[in-house]
């Protein structure tokens, strides 16, 4: 596509200049690297540039990584869509949770958003309690009626899943079944090594909402909902594996979503399903509705409300974003450092992009 990589590059800088602080895009189409751009600082107070191989923490946007680990395991076949996770997980049986499946799990429909009591930023590094925890807790609502965004449920859900079928913690299948087939060893993490923690972009708040505007009667934890550059710099959470939140590069990411929809990481038949819409209604945390795929909401950010295409990814808090769309071969990743309670930065750069390619 030529002329794109120039103008996202422009957009880019244009970006910097009016306050964001470091950002990387990355897009693939149709299996080929056309865009691998980035602008600014990955840390402002050394002055150190960002660089296209400089992993960046990125909240949810990492969810799309434990997903498709959870599509492996089912191409696999260790794991169906509709196996129980009693099957695999029998001490989650307690409290009314025996009919939950991997499904329900990707679908954001066990009935378990919230993190178990207790639980603060200081403690996601211990696997064994977290997931003791969420064995034993009771659904808000009978699981699979019901869906409600799984801030970090999610991630130690599918985690602890695929470590009973595997044996193996889920940073370890990032790197070993997508990161290494890929090429993109160093830039897809759960849980950052330490000789890699100097690589790694600093956060920066914007002016951070008030915690008291925050919604009291959420299920979710103030630091549940609202993301801050504290947490992502901070290296006990940078080195725990912690499967609802990433450390990436914008090319790591697409790249992953690329091999997912040009049949280098499942084949036709498993994409169409895992793409397909799987469970539709009104999210029970935030309000908003809700279309998912299996591990994905569906449909592009974009600045056109109710935008209703094939593609499927997730955003992260803060303002990062990755997608694959199969029916335009795109798949487009973002990381940025200053965090942003908006993703206007996103759907700019997301519709300029598809713009582009379908123009």
């Amino acid at each position: 596509m030529v002329g794109l990589q120039e103008r996202v590059q422009q957009v880019l800088e244009e970006l910097v200049e009016a306050g964001e602080r470091g950002l990387q895009v990355a897009v693939y189409l149709n299996g080929e690297l056309i865009v691998d751009a980035v602008a600014g600082l990955a840390d402002s107070a050394t002055g150190r540039p960002m660089a296209p191989d400089t992993p960046v923490f990125s909240f949810s946007t990492g969810k799309g990584m434990a997903a498709t680990i959870a599509h492996l395991l089912v191409k696999d076949g260790v794991l169906g869509y509709d196996t129980p996770v009693v099957d695999v997980w029998p001490e989650y049986g307690e409290a009314g949770k025996e009919s939950t499946t991997v499904r329900h799990v990707l679908t954001h429909t066990t009935g378990l958003p919230a993190m178990p009591a207790e639980t603060g930023p200081g403690v996601l590094s211990d696997w064994p309690r977290i997931c003791a925890g969420l064995a034993a807790a009771e659904p808000l609502w009978e699981p699979g009626t019901r869906t409600g965004y799984h801030s970090y449920t999610f991630g130690y859900l599918i985690g602890e899943i695929a470590r009973r079928v595997t044996g193996t913690p889920m940073r370890r299948l990032l790197h070993d079944r997508v990161a290494t087939p890929l090429g993109m060893r160093g830039e897809l993490f759960f849980g950052v090594p330490e000789a890699d923690l100097t690589r790694i972009a600093r956060l920066e708040d914007t002016q951070p909402e008030p915690t008291s505007a925050l919604d009291s009667d959420s299920v979710l934890a103030g630091w549940e909902r609202q993301p801050t550059a504290a947490m992502g710099n901070d290296s006990t959470l940078l080195r725990a594996d912690i499967p609802s939140v990433g450390t990436f590069t914008a090319r790591g990411i697409a790249a992953m979503y690329s091999a997912l929809i040009d049949g280098r990481l499942v084949d036709e038949e498993q994409l169409r399903e895992l793409s397909a819409t799987a469970f539709e209604g009104t999210d029970q945390v935030f309000g908003n509705p809700a279309r998912l795929a299996l591990g994905y909401p569906l449909g592009r950010l974009s600045a056109e409300p109710f935008e209703s295409s094939a593609a499927f990814g997730w955003p992260g808090g803060g303002g990062s974003y990755a997608y694959a769309d199969p029916t335009s071969g795109v798949a487009f990743g973002l990381t940025k450092t200053r965090l942003a309670p908006t993703f206007t930065t996103a759907q700019r750069l997301a519709d300029l992009v598809t713009a582009e390619v379908t123009g």
